[in-house]
């Protein structure tokens, strides 16, 4: 079984943090705004405090998403490259050629 991404974990778990206090306050009646005012301060503080390691994987996760080990080479870019290498070679040879045909 394929294990859970990180930034899928840690989003879970912030949306939890913001919607069981919700929840909770709307339960008791309290004004709507307020309470998804003071949701979204304890959801951050709790997910602040409690979501360390998920954080730090996501952020280690991006990071290296952003700055790959190996640069990844486009198609495109390998055919250009090839298509460039052999018009200098063709050049190269031709120059060849000439030198030789005018001693």
């Amino acid at each position: 079984m394929k294990a859970v991404p990180a930034w899928v974990s840690y989003s879970v778990f912030r949306v939890l943090l913001f919607a069981v206090p919700l929840a909770a306050m709307l339960a008791l009646r309290i004004e709507w705004w307020i309470a998804a005012i003071a949701s979204a301060l304890i959801g951050a503080s709790l997910s602040f405090i409690l979501l360390r390691k998920p954080r730090e994987q996501v952020a280690l996760g991006l990071y290296q998403a952003r700055h790959p080990e190996k640069e990844s080479v486009h198609p495109d870019a390998e055919s250009e490259d090839a298509a460039l290498d052999l018009a200098a070679e063709r050049a190269a040879e031709t120059d060849l050629q000439r030198e030789r045909e005018s001693q």
